[in-house]
């Protein structure tokens, strides 16, 4: 079965920096666009980014335009989220996630789903 498992996860000041990592196995990772989304306390879980299969396309939420970076390693089966200039509200259990498709979307619409890593941003 899929199994996604996140890491990277911590505690920093604000305007620091984490890179999270998201290793895959279960199915062949290349074929597949990954995502990583994230639930602050007392909110709903919203998308941050996704990245195509080839890495060829990239979204990212507004918020996080500028600051984040989503790549992927095919011959890692790993996916990364380069945080840079956190700020407290980036808060957050960070959850990688798979789509059984190729191309990514923004919406939940992705099939399997990590565990999660805690990012904590202090002021």
């Amino acid at each position: 079965q899929v199994q996604l498992v996140e890491s990277g996860g911590g505690l920093v000041q604000a305007g620091g920096s984490l890179r999270l990592s998201c290793a895959a196995s279960g199915r062949t990772f290349s074929y597949y666009a990954m995502a990583w989304f994230r639930r602050a306390p007392g909110k709903e879980r919203e998308f941050v980014g996704a990245i195509s299969n080839s890495g060829g396309r990239i979204y990212y939420a507004d918020s996080v335009e500028g600051r984040f970076t989503i790549s992927r390693d095919n011959a890692k089966n790993t996916v990364y989220l380069q945080m840079n200039s956190l700020k407290p509200e980036d808060t957050a259990v960070y959850y990688c996630a798979q789509r059984s498709t190729g191309y990514p979307t923004t919406t939940n619409d992705y099939a399997y789903w990590g565990q999660g890593t805690q990012v904590t941003v202090s002021s």
